[in-house]
């Protein structure tokens, strides 16, 4: 990851300033955490088994996204997306309740000031309260207040160093349709692949729903919505270059994992997970 970062990155950092430099690494950090936060979340909740499969994964489909690596906004509200996702599946522990939706409220609403529609993701809370405490409708209040919170201290923010109100056209990114740079190969050969792996991993996990017990059931069908609204996001992004994957690429390679797990023959597994870290290498070198 820190590789394919450098090489994305090699022109800016060669004409920018000190300042930008030392920005570019913080982004870089999170780039990187957003792996340790993906292993946390999967390993705290029992979403896979005890193995490297999901952090290889997620290395390598983000490498494979060259745009990604450029998108400093993407990386940063992606961040926090998991860092909120991270608190809504841990809800099945019906342990500080509250606490937990206020924190994944609040992280979804600070990634949308980075990237508009990463608001989607508060179809993800919302469908964690109804999983584990839909019964008691404060719960379904807490949102609301996480929004004014941020609200609140961007107005204050703003409001101190523009001497301005943050206004909503400043919020909203106006959605575009125009999928003309998918005929790239650079960028039609890897998404293809990730939408057909998405589509044959789909149904294992599927079945894996079915078969889970009714706890972990539940966290499992939110990696699931988090895969669903990923592509929502997709869709309705600002721009079309492939970067607008990045929220994708968490929920599938959890859901590539239990795949990969359930894989009894041993040389077929070996090939995928010795051409999976490849494909950056190939798509950098041939497109």
């Amino acid at each position: 990851m820190l590789a394919f970062y450098l090489i994305a990155n090699v022109g800016f950092f060669e004409f920018s300033s000190f300042g930008s430099i030392i920005k570019e690494v913080w982004v870089l950090l999170l780039f990187i955490m957003c792996m340790v936060v993906l292993n946390f979340i999967a390993k705290r909740n029992e979403l896979t088994q005890r193995n490297a499969y999901k952090t290889l994964l997620f290395a390598a489909f983000s490498c494979m996204l060259f745009e990604v690596l450029r998108n400093d906004d993407v990386i940063l509200a992606n961040f926090f997306v998991l860092l909120a996702m991270r608190r809504v599946i841990s809800l099945r522990s019906q342990r500080m309740t509250t606490k937990k939706i206020f924190d994944a409220s609040l992280w979804v609403f600070v990634a949308s000031l980075f990237y508009f529609w990463a608001v989607l993701f508060m179809v993800l809370v919302f469908a964690g309260i109804f999983l584990h405490v839909r019964q008691n409708i404060k719960y379904w209040l807490v949102p609301f207040l996480a929004f004014l919170t941020v609200l609140s201290i961007t107005s204050c923010f703003h409001l101190y160093f523009t001497d301005s109100l943050y206004t909503f056209s400043q919020w909203f990114q106006a959605s575009e349709f125009d999928f003309t740079a998918y005929g790239n190969p650079k960028i039609l050969a890897p998404v293809s692949l990730l939408l057909a792996l998405m589509i044959w991993c789909s149904f294992n996990y599927l079945g894996i729903l079915q078969r889970a017990s009714a706890n972990i059931r539940a966290s499992h069908t939110l990696i699931f919505w988090a895969l669903v609204i990923s592509l929502a996001v997709a869709i309705f992004a600002p721009t079309k270059n492939s970067s607008e994957l990045f929220f994708f690429l968490a929920p599938l390679s959890v859901i590539a994992t239990n795949y990969l797990q359930t894989l009894d023959d041993k040389w077929f597994k070996e090939m995928l997970l010795f051409l999976i870290p490849a494909l950056p290498v190939m798509v950098w070198l041939f497109f």
